[in-house]
């Protein structure tokens, strides 16, 4: 193994909590349920960065069939943000650690342009990635084959010495199909314990 491509959102930075989730629901008013199925119906060209934010949150209201102004999108953009902008330090703690054992560090991140600014401008860690591919700009998104294509090609290397970590299996399974090795992220401790099989030395 000589590089690691990262999974963003349920690795390193952490999901959507509950009490985040409600705050965006409420801003769109209505159903629950109808509000996360417009939400996430319309993710996919969001993240592909074929819509821009509001384009993306007056679909979401075309969906749910409520009228759609500057105000809401600019209050659904806010709230979107701040709901996917907590990280989990122990994990990129671990991106110094595999730096300074000479792994090289992608990314791989299904995550719309708003988001991807908002952390380029707030999080000077990811610098560590020689690699980062981003949705909105590579044009796919995982499980996407091209997705994971396109960043092997950026790594230089033959797709069997890249550990590619997810924390949803299907994604890892579609890396796998590829021939990455792949490893389901559950916490930071198995992930170490995962690398230690792989290196077959200590963490």
């Amino acid at each position: 193994m000589k590089a690691v491509l990262f999974d963003l959102f349920g690795v390193i930075a952490r999901v959507q909590s509950p009490e985040a989730m409600t705050v965006l629901q409420r801003t769109a008013g209505g159903d629950p349920d109808r509000f996360w199925a417009a939400y996430w119906s319309q993710r996919p060209a969001y993240d592909r960065g074929e819509v821009t934010g509001p384009g993306y949150w007056r679909a979401v209201c075309a969906h749910l069939g409520i009228p759609c102004d500057r105000r809401l999108t600019d209050a659904l953009t806010a709230a979107d943000l701040a709901g996917w902008s907590e990280i989990d330090q122990h994990a990129v703690d671990l991106l110094g650690l595999l730096a300074d054992r000479g792994i090289v560090l992608g990314l791989l991140s299904n995550i719309p342009e708003d988001l991807a600014v908002l952390y380029e401008a707030t999080h000077p860690w990811l610098e560590r990635f020689a690699v980062r591919g981003l949705s909105c700009r590579i044009g796919s998104a995982k499980p996407e084959p091209a997705a994971y294509e396109w960043c092997v090609r950026e790594l230089g290397l033959p797709p069997g010495e890249i550990l590619f970590v997810d924390d949803r299996p299907e994604n890892v399974q579609a890396a796998r199909q590829l021939g990455l090795q792949g490893h389901v992220f559950t916490s930071v401790q198995g992930l170490l314990e995962a690398l230690e099989a792989v290196e077959a030395v200590p963490w």
